[in-house]
């Protein structure tokens, strides 16, 4: 099972990432490439009333993060391979998921982090970072 401390570990252990000092979206945790431009790695994404009228039974329960994917094949995968990763009508259009914080490994939650920043990272610092890896 994975906590916000996990959560906030993994994103800021990645290069050129920082958490919002404001808050971010709806006051959401949200951790972002740094610089006006950067986008979102990883945030707070709690069911909204929406959400929750679309989904009625079948609704997650619990704290839940969204993490980018780099396609919507890659999102369909990690939706079929991952319990913890679930859609929301919302998200139709995006390649993007939701995944379940009490539902997720650590070392899953951090494979799914890492895929989102390798999605938004500029290409030099995520060459970088997979050549220190290899």
């Amino acid at each position: 099972m994975a906590t916000w401390d996990d959560v906030e570990r993994i994103a800021l252990a990645l290069p050129l990432v920082e958490e919002r000092a404001d808050g971010g979206f709806e006051g959401w945790r949200t951790w972002k490439i740094t610089g006006d431009k950067g986008r979102q790695v990883v945030w707070e994404r709690p069911m909204r009333a929406s959400d929750l009228r679309v989904l009625g039974d079948a609704a997650p329960v619990g704290e839940s993060i969204a993490v980018r994917t780099p396609d919507f094949e890659t999102k369909a995968a990690r939706l079929a391979e991952i319990d913890a990763c679930f859609d929301i009508p919302h998200f139709a259009k995006y390649t993007g998921v939701l995944v379940l914080l009490a539902a997720v490994s650590v070392d899953g939650l951090s494979e799914l982090v890492e895929e989102s920043w390798l999605t938004v990272a500029p290409k030099r610092a995520a060459k970088a970072w997979l050549a220190e890896r290899a």
